[in-house]
């Protein structure tokens, strides 16, 4: 299953909504192959790098973490990666999906994956299961 920014960040950060559900399905799914992408990871640092010290700490290490775990595969950037996410981002020019959000589904398709730990709906419009 992948593992989208919105799943890392909520399991990282104790005062997100979805926390609870995001450590709930980190249990529940622990011995599931995990993918990711570098630009995830890109987009879980960005998100954090306005927080104090002590939680730009925790991001950077738990996106050493997800490196070195063996049950978590990330897709490395590529200029395929970023070309195939442009072209879905042009070819859906009515949405408002995020070209990291585009360049995920794209990883998605081509690795045959349905499900993704996340709760954002984009996901849901292009025929995938959100599991938070």
């Amino acid at each position: 299953m992948f593992a989208d920014a919105f799943y890392w960040v909520a399991l990282l950060n104790p005062q997100d909504q979805w926390h609870q559900t995001a450590r709930e399905a980190a249990e529940e799914y622990a011995s599931a192959r995990l993918v990711t992408t570098e630009a995830v990871l890109v987009e879980v640092l960005n998100f954090f790098s306005a927080f104090r010290t002590e939680m730009r700490e925790a991001a950077a290490e738990t996106v050493q973490d997800i490196l070195d775990d063996d049950r978590i595969a990330v897709v490395p950037s590529s200029h395929r990666t970023f070309m195939d996410g442009l072209e879905f981002y042009e070819a859906r020019s009515d949405k408002n999906y995020s070209m990291v959000d585009c360049m995920s589904m794209r990883v998605m398709r081509d690795q045959d994956l349905r499900d993704v730990l996340t709760h954002d709906q984009h996901f849901e419009q292009e025929g995938f299961t959100a599991l938070l």
